[in-house]
């Protein structure tokens, strides 16, 4: 069994799919691990320390493989130096990219998205959209104070009182509590929104305060997967109203709301913006997805009327060390369960829960109901 730790070919993903660590338990799971050449440098791993670990480091290490681990979806270009056949485990970002989903099944491997992880009790060390988000949502908060251009907490001197910094989070998922708790630790006075019912007991918990209309069709307002729903126009409406209102006496926007499958809700408008003091910052979470804040920029910091609107993209990897480690352990967990442990060889019960919500290809074809082609399906 060979396992294969690739390096990314998009020079804006410095994340890798494995740590020392990780090796070693794979090895210890009966694994050969081998590791493309300067696989984890920008994670802070340099080829040595796979070596020390146990891997080989050399060119060509994913030809062979029987799985291949990576952060990104690799390119048609990428996979057909993969041997027909492998296990390719990854963030497939399968969601409108069907000429990419059907170029990973015309290569004959079997794509796992790890996106795509059901939120069961089993699987939650395997949850990758959580550990990153987790990440995310820390860093969203420090590259606001980093835009900001005053202190997060209150300072009491001699000299006279500096005001603590009022913080909204909108969208109280993983990312949104990880922002409200990071706000928190930096003295801000924070407060945050979500369509979801649960949230609000989950925000007040952390010593935010709930901001939110909260209707009869707030109180149905999540999926049987915790996921947030899609709302009603007229909801919006009356959000957006009771949004707009809270926006203008904030100092710190953080932004964070993305539905699985769909384009990111607009929740930011420009009179918004327009409504904040100059010296502002709104930090966009779902700028990948289109963004929740209207006149954001993929990839930059804009600044529109002295309101700073920041769209850094892929948040998790400006902390690709600690998004690697914990990416590295959410893959490794999945492996396990594709291990027969006894006999030291992959054998993958296609009946399991989670490898059915999780392959997208095999044998040749797209076989995930969502993304299969509607003949197939």
């Amino acid at each position: 069994m060979k396992i294969a730790i690739a390096a990314e070919a998009d020079q804006a993903e410095p994340r890798v799919a494995a740590t020392p660590e990780t090796v070693k338990r794979m090895i210890g799971l009966g694994a050969a691990v081998a590791v493309e050449p300067g696989a984890g440098v920008r994670s802070g791993i340099p080829d040595a320390d796979f070596a020390a670990a146990g891997a080989s480091v050399g060119a060509g290490a994913v030809r062979e493989a029987d799985v291949v681990l990576k952060v990104r979806r690799p390119s048609a270009e990428e996979v057909k130096a993969y041997k027909r056949g492998a296990l390719v485990i990854g963030i497939m970002d399968p969601f409108g990219n069907d000429a990419a989903l059907k170029a990973l099944a015309e290569a004959g491997v079997t794509a796992f998205a790890m996106e795509l992880m059901p939120r069961i009790t089993r699987a939650q060390s395997m949850d990758v959209l959580s550990s990153q988000a987790n990440l995310a949502g820390y860093r969203a908060v420090i590259d606001a104070a980093a835009e900001y251009g005053r202190a997060f907490p209150m300072m009491m001197t001699a000299a006279g009182t500096v005001p603590a910094a009022r913080v909204f989070v909108m969208g109280a998922g993983v990312a949104g509590l990880q922002a409200i708790a990071t706000a928190r630790r930096l003295g801000a006075v924070v407060t945050a929104t979500d369509v979801r019912p649960a949230a609000k007991e989950q925000v007040e918990s952390l010593g935010a305060k709930f901001v939110a209309v909260e209707d009869e069709e707030f109180k149905q307002a999540e999926t049987a997967g915790g996921y947030a729903k899609e709302m009603s126009k007229e909801y919006q409406a009356k959000q957006a109203a009771l949004v707009a209102e809270h926006i203008k006496k904030q100092d710190v926007v953080i932004a964070t709301a993305l539905i699985p499958g769909r384009p990111a809700p607009r929740l930011v408008s420009r009179e918004m913006v327009a409504s904040m003091r100059p010296g502002s910052v709104i930090v966009d979470l779902a700028v990948e997805r289109g963004g929740n804040v209207e006149g954001v920029s993929a990839g930059r910091v804009v600044e529109t009327g002295g309101v700073k609107i920041v769209g850094h993209l892929n948040m998790p990897g400006r902390l690709a060390a600690s998004a690697s480690a914990l990416y590295a352990r959410n893959l490794l967990a999945f492996l396990e369960i594709l291990i027969d442990k006894k006999d030291k060889t992959l054998a993958v019960n296609w009946d399991d829960e989670i490898v059915k919500a999780t392959a997208l290809t095999r044998d040749g074809a797209i076989v995930h109901p969502s993304f299969a082609p509607k003949s197939a399906a």
